[in-house]
Formats: C-alpha cells, structure tokens, sequence
C-alpha cells in the first residue's frame, strides 16, 4: 500500500515537471563515495551533509584547496610568505587529525 502511494507521487511530480531542474541533471550518480563510507557511518554522514557541516577533516581540506589557489595568484613576497606559513600549520592539523582519527580504529 505505501509503495504505490509512494509510486503515485513520484509519477504526480514528474508529471508535474518537479524533477526537471535538479541539480546533475542528465548527468550518471557518482555513489563512489557513498559505498566507499563505512556502513555505519552513512546516515550520519548524510544528515551532515544536507545540513551543510563538512566533516573537520573535509573542512581543512577545503581551506588548504583555497589557499593554494590564493598562494598561486599572490605576487606579493610578504602575503606569498604569510600564505605558505599558514598552508604549512593547515596541512600539519590536518596530518594530525588523521593520524588521530587511524589511532582510533
């Protein structure tokens, strides 16, 4: 019974054109990341994900990817040098994080 309830509102939406500016669109799901998670981690790491909130680790991959892509347009010596400082404590936190993160398995 909760299957074709189910059923009938995903016909009622695409009929209604709901699924038609979805994001990826016309493009193949990439899952490699969802069975590469363990299982029970997925569902929390889904809620986390909808919610917005990266994982830490992800967070600090995110902010090394963006100073990199700072450092590499800087011209000026002085923010080159500041920059590259704090890629170096970023990536050092990160190490630890995930040396941390092993330890516990």
């Amino acid at each position: 019974m909760f299957d074709k309830l189910v059923e009938q509102k995903i016909r009622e939406a695409q009929a209604a054109g709901e699924f038609d500016r979805l994001e990826g669109r016309g493009r193949p799901v990439d899952l490699e990341a969802y069975f590469s998670t363990p299982e029970e981690l997925r569902a929390g790491f889904a809620v986390l994900k909808n919610a917005g909130v990266l994982p830490e680790e992800a967070a600090l991959l995110k902010e090394l990817n963006e100073l990199a892509a700072r450092l590499e347009g800087c011209r000026d010596p002085g923010e080159r040098e500041r920059l590259g400082r704090a890629a170096v404590e970023l990536k050092l936190r990160y190490d630890l994080l995930v040396e941390r993160q092993r330890g516990r398995r």
